[in-house]
């Protein structure tokens, strides 16, 4: 008889977000004459951009030639792309990244899972807590994890480096040395930024301990201070001992067009063996590739015409944030975030968990969030608000938080 991978049956309950769903879906069924607003999931909510809509339409054409029809992706990503990624995003900034070090796929999401099939199981993670779910469950489907505390809703072989006010969300060494460390910035679900000097503390870490940094950068494009880098290559010595995933979902509006990349230096080895190499084996063998139209319209995105769409396409979405920053603050809320990433980060009511939060704040205000305890035992207490809604729903949800 066949045996099942018994560690999905250790994940709690469902993935965060469809407990949301399910529990909003009650709610209009219950009260179909309520306009519910969602500020929850990190959904964006304006249409592509001009250049890439152009991009699209000229790629869909070629494919009905013969002559530029396009099948297979390479293994890697079409070359136009990954030339696009590597002036637009690192050498314009100083940090030499080569074209065969970056890996394009479907989003981040599914990079951020599939790169801990280049360890091995007895490695020992560490997250920031909150932390964006995805980085614990995927370890908890691998075996990675050991057992779970439902009272204090940890993993037993977890490290967890808390992010709080009280140490101003920034993430401390961890006593216990791990094996793999994720790092989320500007960060999701907090919305905070480490400074590269606070990065370059954990590069020097993670080379002198011989562990690697998973480095999600998924939302770089919303950075505004300048002392916060762009990618985690800025730092000195980071080839050696970390990985970074991007994202064209949030910067670009890809949220349905699925498209990102990986960089994986050549620089990084664990003796003789290459995680370039093994990750490059590893996308040869179980990916075919982002489609070509989505790539030609990735490409789009670093065009001069391109940027300065999307430039505004962030600056609307942070005009959100700061409407929604504001409006809290002078609710009475503490409130932080909202300056280098579309993310709020609200501390809960006095006396209320962040579910009890959530469902008051459904009920009578009739606006959708995330409880900051779907993101790890930290975030209790917390709340977090999306500035990827329309202007419009935006200000309204805030005017009806703001009339509690």
């Amino acid at each position: 008889m066949y045996k099942i991978n018994d560690n999905f049956l250790k994940l709690p309950g469902s993935y965060l977000f469809s407990t949301i769903a399910k529990k909003v879906r009650e709610f209009q069924e219950a009260n179909p004459d309520k306009t519910v607003i969602r500020l929850g999931i990190g959904d964006v909510t304006q249409p592509l951009a001009p250049a890439i809509i152009e991009a699209l339409h000229t790629a869909v054409d070629e494919m009905a030639h013969q002559d530029t029809f396009h099948g297979y992706a390479p293994d890697l990503g079409y070359e136009f792309l990954r030339s696009a990624i590597v002036e637009g995003d690192y050498r314009s900034r100083g940090v030499d990244i080569q074209e065969d070090e970056i890996f394009v796929s479907d989003g981040a999401k599914c990079d951020c899972s599939n790169i801990q099939e280049l360890f091995s199981v007895d490695n020992r993670i560490a997250v920031c807590d909150p932390v964006y779910p995805v980085y614990v469950d995927s370890n908890v489907m691998a075996g990675r994890t050991g057992t779970y505390d439902a009272q204090t809703q940890t993993w037993s072989d977890v490290i967890y480096m808390p992010c709080t006010a009280e140490n101003q969300f920034v993430p401390e060494l961890p006593k216990e040395t791990p094996d793999l460390i994720y790092i989320c910035s500007p960060n999701n679900p907090i919305g905070s930024a480490l400074t590269k000097e606070q990065l370059q503390v954990w590069v020097d870490y993670a080379n002198e301990k011989g562990a690697v940094i998973l480095f999600d950068a998924a939302y770089e494009a919303y950075i505004s201070e300048e002392d916060v880098p762009h990618s985690i290559y800025e730092c000195e010595g980071a080839k050696t001992c970390a990985i970074e995933m991007k994202s064209f979902s949030k910067n670009a509006g890809f949220t349905g067009m699925r498209l990102g990349y990986t960089v994986v230096p050549k620089e990084l080895k664990q003796g003789e063996a290459s995680l370039n190499a093994m990750w490059a084996r590893r996308h040869g063998t179980k990916y075919n590739g982002a489609p070509y139209i989505i790539q030609k319209a990735g490409a789009a995105a670093y065009t001069p015409e391109g940027r300065e769409q999307l430039q505004k396409q962030v600056a609307y979405y942070m005009n959100n944030a700061s409407v929604i920053k504001e409006g809290l603050q002078q609710a009475g809320f503490e409130v932080y975030g909202g300056v280098n990433a579309p993310y709020i980060w609200l501390r809960v009511p006095a006396g209320m968990t962040s579910w009890e939060f959530f469902d008051d704040l459904l009920a009578r205000a009739n606006v959708v969030g995330t409880p900051g305890s779907g993101f790890g035992p930290s975030g209790e207490g917390y709340f977090r608000l999306t500035a990827f809604g329309t202007y419009e729903n935006t200000v309204a949800a805030i005017e009806r938080i703001k009339a509690l």
